[in-house]
């Protein structure tokens, strides 16, 4: 049967606009990695209730205060931290000048590539390699060698480099926060001067909206030149209950959203639930081995030396209605493409 003309060219336009239609809705959605579900309406929701003027939890831009942890929630956390796989290339550099560490835990552990030991050194062997790895220069001069690392590093499993390797869903959330007059704070128990080098970069966070542990920096004068030398003692540990005391001493303010993924952001969560007017309080959960990683305790997953996620901490999310965000099931990606 011949089909008319005109009903050809219709069929043609209508075809045509339910195309367009359809890229106009993907374009216009904020969140585009993110599927359809409770944890991308709960965003939705929070962020259209406190930026209603008028509305009953509306909040002044000023007050639009929200913070992320980094490891584990703005990026990949596995096999080990991110700053940890600098500390020991660093201390592979170095172990030329120290060959006491050939027979020294935690170096020797470092120097061996024995990743078993390494995650049994506790925080007493964190903070030793950090010392070695991270005091005796100035502020200058460590970021540079952090920056130039960032520019060769690689992550053993995903063969990228780790700048590469923040999650596009939190990405593209910082994004849609700032574009509704929040401003996002990074809040980790990472090293604040290992992080400040790229969170503007993979972010969009400047460094001053960075805060994280730190270790004691000295003023000095170097060949008539003011500079400020790391020095090997802990100045604060932004971590667990630090991170609430670090909120209030840096930021001044409480959050109304806040993010993490582990028992090290328990405690920032909850201060911020505790305030008045709507809250967001959201955590990351890995539950997808073949996308990135799998590990809990919480819900049989096995358990992990970095970013633990436990039990208790999933039936404190459920009794107080924080949002736990499956990587598996509300993620449709999870790295940017390249």
């Amino acid at each position: 049967m011949r089909i008319p003309r005109f009903t050809s060219i219709l069929s043609a336009g209508v075809i045509g606009a339910f195309f367009f239609a359809s890229a106009a809705l993907a374009q216009d959605d904020p969140l585009p990695s993110w599927n359809d579900g409770a944890s991308k309406q709960a965003i939705v929701e929070f962020v259209e209730a406190v930026t209603t003027d008028g509305g009953a939890d509306f909040v002044a831009p000023a007050d639009r205060i929200a913070t992320f942890d980094n490891d584990g929630t703005l990026w990949v956390e596995h096999p080990i931290y991110t700053q940890l796989a600098f500390a020991l290339d660093r201390v592979k550099a170095l172990a030329p000048d120290h060959p006491e560490w050939k027979t020294t835990q935690p170096f020797k552990a470092v120097l061996d590539n024995d990743m078993e030991a390494l995650g049994k050194i506790g925080e007493k062997g964190l903070v030793e390699l950090v010392m070695a790895s991270h005091a005796g220069m100035s502020t200058a001069d460590f970021e540079k060698i952090v920056t130039d690392w960032f520019k060769t590093a690689k992550h053993p499993r995903f063969d990228r480099p780790y700048t590469e390797l923040a999650y596009q869903p939190m990405v593209e959330l910082l994004e849609y926060l700032r574009d509704n007059g929040f401003m996002t704070y990074i809040v980790s128990g990472g090293g604040v001067e290992f992080m400040r080098p790229m969170t503007l970069e993979v972010y969009g966070i400047p460094a001053q909206q960075v805060i994280g542990s730190s270790i004691k920096t000295k003023y000095e004068e170097v060949n008539g030149t003011p500079v400020l030398m790391r020095e090997a003692e802990i100045d604060f540990i932004d971590d667990k209950a630090g991170k609430p005391v670090g909120i209030n001493k840096f930021i001044g303010k409480r959050p109304i959203a806040a993010f993490g993924n582990s028992a090290g952001d328990r405690q920032m969560l909850e201060w911020t639930g505790a305030g008045g007017g709507a809250r967001l309080m959201m955590l990351v959960f890995h539950d997808d081995a073949d996308r990135e990683y799998a590990y809990g305790p919480a819900n049989g997953l096995p358990d992990t030396h970095f970013g633990a996620f436990p039990q208790d901490l999933m039936d404190e999310a459920k009794d107080k209605g924080w949002r736990v965000i499956s990587m598996k099931d509300d993620w449709n990606r999870i790295f940017a493409d390249r």
